[in-house]
């Protein structure tokens, strides 16, 4: 059984704003903590743009845990209003084009942010560097 490992910070990554963790790595898996379009030197801009620093959020948080982008299994993606889905389809077939994870994606109430995305991912094997 592998050991449990707890990222708190992952390079350009806003610290988390709560008494938990930014990833947690058990079992051959990463379980990332909900990522925002937060990050030094965002600004606001279209709901895309969102998207596309959320994205690299999330990246920042499997790469310092071990994993990446490619090695996501399941996304859960909470979007702030209906209307955001169009816009954030087009950003995600842009960027999961050649690997498409399991996916559920839901419109909630947030505080005060446009989107949040959470994933598991598997980790890298030693071969895949």
């Amino acid at each position: 059984m592998s050991a449990i490992q707890r990222f708190d910070t992952a390079p350009g990554v806003p610290t988390a704003v709560g008494p938990y963790v930014q990833a947690t790595s058990a079992g051959g898996f990463v379980f990332t903590t909900g990522q925002i379009p937060a990050a030094p030197g965002h600004s606001p801009g279209t709901f895309a743009d969102d998207v596309r620093a959320t994205l690299r959020n999330l990246e920042s948080v499997l790469v310092a845990a071990g994993s990446d982008l490619d090695h996501i299994v399941k996304l859960n993606t909470y979007l702030g209003a209906e209307e955001q889905l169009p816009p954030y389809n087009k950003v995600y077939e842009q960027v999961f084009a050649g690997h498409r994870p399991a996916r559920t994606t839901v419109c909630v109430g947030l505080w005060g942010v446009s989107m949040e995305i959470d994933c598991i991912a598997v980790l890298r094997s030693e071969s895949e560097g």
